[in-house]
């Protein structure tokens, strides 16, 4: 009786999984119809058509555990939006349509965490999606913003007229970027652990698991620096009074709190820089820009 209730349950679980899914997958399906110009990257959207077209047809089959559903949809989420995002690169961010295009890709790159929430699975995201999907949907919101402000940094009249969506941009970008560096705990090294090479281990315990992870700390220090030069420090005003319609004009997820420019800049350069004359040491990471922001960082708190 008892294995009969779970069985239904588990049943009632994957059914409510599978109604959520459909609006989004058929959001998906119209993404990929729409007339592509040049640019982009047709391997990614290939991917994303055929992680698509899967998906649906485990939704139809309905034997398939949520789990597995929401890591295809993430993926397909992945692969789809990283077309979109070449894109906009390679047409250098459009002054007059970029912005809205970016929140538009940071809300679908939050989708797949929001799908394991409104499904009310008494599980966090990361249980269900797994770390590494969560590292690259929280990397692909931070880079995506990275690149937006440093196009829009050297549009001069943009940035006078746009001082506090800039600023949002910034202060969202490095959170995406923090929150992509917390998903896996650094190794703890002890007695227990034995690690043959001292520099990986060494890594390890600074939480450094990829090339990404490093490049994460050296885009969130040159956004705090860019917060610094342009806008002040973060946390010497609430980014609502600044702009109070940034939740609904920059991204559905603006992050309010805002941070110490400075503090956070500092922290995570001075650990780039640690790390690529350490361990990183003759590996090719160049050190010259991160000191000359630290150099700035430190003169701008005296």
């Amino acid at each position: 009786m008892a294995a009969a209730g779970g069985a239904e349950a588990g049943g009632a679980e994957a059914r409510q999984a599978v109604s959520a899914l459909r609006p989004r997958l058929v959001a998906l399906g119209r993404r990929l119809a729409v007339p592509r110009g040049a640019g982009g990257d047709d391997t990614f959207l290939a991917k994303g058509s055929a992680t698509l077209d899967k998906l649906k047809d485990l939704c139809n089959e309905g034997k398939e555990h949520p789990s597995t559903l929401w890591q295809f949809y993430a993926q397909a989420v992945l692969d789809i939006t990283y077309f979109e995002e070449n894109q906009l690169v390679n047409e250098d961010f459009p002054e007059e349509s970029s912005l809205q295009k970016v929140k538009e890709l940071i809300c679908i790159l939050s989708e797949p965490e929001d799908l394991v929430r409104e499904c009310n699975i008494n599980e966090k995201p990361i249980n269900i999606l797994g770390a590494e999907l969560l590292e690259c949907l929280y990397w692909r919101k931070g880079a995506l913003l990275y690149m937006y402000c440093h196009t829009a940094r050297e549009r001069s009249r943009w940035l006078r007229e746009n001082i506090a969506v800039f600023k949002q941009c910034l202060n969202d970008g490095v959170h995406y970027l923090m929150k992509m560096l917390s998903f896996r705990c650094p190794l703890q090294l002890n007695e227990d652990v034995s690690l043959q090479d001292k520099d990986t281990a060494r890594l390890l315990s600074e939480g450094i698991f990829s090339d990404t992870h490093l490049l994460a700390m050296m885009y969130s220090g040159e956004m705090c620096y860019w917060g610094l030069r342009h806008c002040g420090n973060g946390k010497q005003e609430s980014l609502e009074t600044t702009n109070p319609v940034s939740n609904s004009d920059l991204a559905c997820r603006s992050q309010s709190v805002p941070l110490d420019f400075r503090e956070t800049g500092k922290n995570m350069l001075t650990k780039y820089v640690a790390v690529c004359e350490g361990p990183l040491k003759d590996q090719g990471w160049n050190t010259a820009t991160a000191k000359h922001m630290l150099c700035y960082f430190m003169k701008s708190q005296n």
